[in-house]
């Protein structure tokens, strides 16, 4: 199909389905939540294919132009011959009503090739996190992780890549700057078709921009996509910070900010299921700006800033943002209508940080926060000698605790501090009652998180259920 008759927010699982006939990819609940439509794409990588689950529901078709796609129709042999991975769902009664199935077979291929076509075992925490956007109605996950846990006893097959990373390398020139759906390979050549399109909608992973097309019925006649700039595809370091470009993927980006600070690992796999993970970006949830996405609370705590870019008179210009000024409203922020977020720009640790990170959600994996707090702190000989809070799902925008952190710097790290502590960020905020929490909730929430806070960093070692477990 030539991706010129497609239009720019027909998603892939309508493509699929309504414009191909392929249907054995199914449409649960259309929000990437159930992950029933999980389709796996490929690009190169270094010569090698590099696999992803991701949610065909709210993907722009389009996005995937120049990819590699497989469906749950697409594993079988010719000869009918079932993939591992289906053999395994199958030996372990992994499928009940089945309408799941498609979309755990598919995250299960993902992970197959991953680890166990690399000659690597799949345990428990990497069955878990693989499955984590898959939900079974019939409550059947003991037999699927089973069949997960089960794969690296299951013979090896591979995937011939090479005559795929061949036809994948002549599709890699197909920049397109101009139409319907314009997708840059180059940085000047994103900001200039900004420049030229500010009333586009700039998209990275669309994992909330899918949910406007699906849930919204919001029709988007031209689409900027930045996931193919060279220039933000990667992770900068340097001594002082971490530059984490806008088309770096979720996952990908926790894993640089858990390389400084461990403790991020674990709240980063609460962020959402993995095919959001592996779809979404941090750069697109910063600039979307959603009082409760989760990475602004745990960036504002850790002094980030946003690079913003644009093209004017000729040339790239650059502007650095802290990221707790440049929220305005709800969904609104500084980004003028021909910028671009570019970056986000954390800086290391410095000597005796301490850090924790929190969400509170109704389920623990693959949900969305009713409140989330990260606590930075810096503690000499008792005495709080630095702290900066972010807070999320208890304002118009991500927030910083600033009346917090003028209650506890200076003082000492007792309960008498925490007790006022608890106090003033109960007192900053006056949060909504929604249906994830009411107002009351949410505000004595904020007050446990900080003492949660307190506990960790004062040593007590069995706070976190991992902990127990």
């Amino acid at each position: 199909m030539n991706p010129g008759n497609v239009p720019p927010d027909r998603t892939l699982l309508d493509l699929l389905r309504e414009d191909l006939r392929l249907t054995a990819t199914k449409e649960g609940c259309a929000a990437g939540d159930c992950g029933a439509c999980t389709v796996v794409v490929a690009e190169t990588v270094n010569g090698r294919l590099q696999y992803r689950a991701v949610n065909s529901c709210i993907k722009p078709a389009q996005s995937i132009d120049g990819m590699a796609l497989w469906t749950a129709a697409d594993l079988a042999r010719p000869d009918g011959t079932l993939h591992p991975v289906q053999q395994a769902m199958l030996a372990c009664h992994g499928s009940q009503c089945g309408f799941c199935t498609p979309g755990f077979v598919m995250s299960l291929f993902a992970l197959y090739q991953r680890t166990v076509a690399q000659g690597q075992a799949v345990d428990g925490h990497t069955a878990h996190q693989a499955l984590s956007g898959n939900l079974c109605r019939c409550t059947g996950y003991r037999p699927i992780v089973q069949a997960a846990c089960s794969l690296s006893a299951e013979p090896v097959e591979t995937i011939e890549e090479k005559p795929i990373v061949a036809a994948l390398q002549k599709l890699a020139a197909n920049e397109k700057t101009a139409g319907a759906y314009l997708r840059p390979s180059a940085l000047p050549a994103l900001l200039q078709a900004r420049a030229q399109h500010p009333q586009a909608q700039l998209i990275a992973g669309a994992t909330d921009a899918g949910l406007w097309i699906t849930q919204g019925l919001r029709r988007m006649p031209q689409i900027i996509d930045l996931t193919r700039v060279a220039e933000l595809r990667r992770v900068e370091h340097y001594p002082q910070h971490i530059a984490i470009g806008a088309a770096i993927n979720l996952q990908d980006a926790f894993e640089a900010l858990a390389a400084d600070r461990p403790v991020i690992a674990p709240f980063g796999e609460r962020f959402a299921g993995w095919p959001v993970r592996q779809s979404g970006t941090l750069g697109g949830n910063v600039a979307n700006g959603s009082p409760i996405g989760d990475s602004m609370p745990l960036l504002i705590a850790l002094g980030a800033q946003v690079v913003l870019m644009a093209w004017r008179k000729g040339k790239a210009v650059h502007r650095h943002v802290p990221l707790d000024h440049f929220y305005t409203g709800y969904r609104q922020s500084l980004l003028a209508p021909d910028e671009v977020l570019a970056w986000v720009v954390v800086p290391r640790p410095a000597p005796g940080e301490w850090l924790g990170a929190y969400k509170v959600s109704k389920r623990q994996e693959d949900d969305i926060s009713a409140v989330c707090l990260a606590v930075q702190l810096h503690v000499q000989d008792g005495h709080i000698t630095a702290a900066r809070i972010g807070a999320g799902g208890v304002a118009a925008t991500p927030a910083r605790a600033v009346q917090t952190e003028a209650a506890l710097i200076g003082q000492t790290w007792n309960e008498a501090t925490l007790a006022a502590a608890q106090q003033a960020i109960e007192q900053e905020f006056s949060p909504l009652s929604d249906l994830r929490a009411s107002s009351d909730y949410r505000r004595q929430i904020l007050g446990q998180l900080l003492r949660r806070a307190w506990l960790e960093s004062t040593g007590h070692k069995t706070i976190r259920l991992e902990a127990l477990a």
